[in-house]
């Protein structure tokens, strides 16, 4: 039998492997710490749908020629995943009322939903909701053009960025006085703005991560690794976003002032050394 990988042979000895799923298994073993995954399999020069994967991992060696395996980065199968979804919520906002549901449908059983389901669960749950009837159609496909940016040109996505960051810095240095003065609007739109702002951070960071996990390896903010800083500022941040709904207005404005405030300059400065 012969293995090709994007239609390039390897070569591949088979040993104790019986079935396709067991020589899968074994590519897919190989394959992590990477940020490759398996995305497609045809043997005998035969596709094998999604319906049918299953059953084509049970099927012994025995008579099978040909096995290619098509291999995919993991960025390329999130935006491949996010622009179907796309195509799906188009296709709901499109529908009647009775073809909704058939669409709806569809999309679960995708590749698609699958792959957002187990990697970009948030947004997987912001389109069952919005395919259910939940959610503005447009709103959404708006937060999926968003996320698909940030894959596809990541750089300047961060980069876009930078006007916001020195204006939330400064935010946080106001919050003590604005709480002080009773604008509890302003601190909450801060709050919000600050944490939906992390979360992209927190976000391209991973990606970078997925691309070369020794990306941040000799990334250091104020003397200490970048994985710690991470971890010491979502820490943060979850003192910060439980003080806030405890309404612990003392701690919620220590927090930002002297610690959120300068830390975040210093994240996004870091960033901007890595990619910008």
């Amino acid at each position: 039998m012969r293995i090709f990988i994007n239609e390039e042979p390897v070569d591949i000895v088979i040993e104790e492997e019986k079935t396709i799923g067991d020589v899968l298994a074994g590519i897919d073993a190989w394959l992590t710490g990477s940020e490759n995954r398996i995305s497609g399999l045809r043997i005998n020069d035969e596709s094998v749908c999604l319906a049918t994967m299953t059953e084509a991992f049970e099927r012994s060696l025995e008579h099978i020629d040909n096995l290619n395996i098509t291999v995919s980065t993991w960025d390329s199968l999130a935006v491949e995943a996010l622009l179907s979804s796309h195509e799906a919520l188009a296709c709901y906002a499109a529908s009647s009322f009775d073809d909704k549901a058939r669409v709806k449908k569809e999309w679960e059983e995708s590749a698609a939903a699958r792959f957002l389901s187990e990697h970009i669960p948030d947004i997987f749950a912001l389109l069952a909701k919005t395919l259910s009837g939940e959610g503005n159609a447009i709103e959404m496909a708006q937060v999926i053009d968003e996320r698909i940016r940030e894959f596809t040109d990541t750089s300047s996505e961060t980069r876009k960025l930078a006007k916001l960051i020195s204006s939330l810095a400064k935010r946080l240095e106001e919050l003590p006085l604005d709480i002080q003065t009773a604008q509890d609007r302003k601190v909450a739109e801060t709050v919000s703005i600050f944490s939906l702002t992390v979360d992209k951070l927190l976000r391209i960071i991973r990606t970078l991560s997925i691309r070369d996990a020794n990306i941040m390896e000799h990334v250091a903010i104020d003397n200490q690794s970048f994985s710690l800083f991470i971890e010491e500022f979502t820490a943060l941040l979850g003192e910060f976003l439980a003080a806030y709904e405890n309404k612990d207005v003392v701690l919620l404005g220590d927090l930002a002032e002297y610690e959120l405030s300068p830390r975040l300059l210093k994240l996004y400065t870091a960033m901007g050394n890595i990619i910008l």
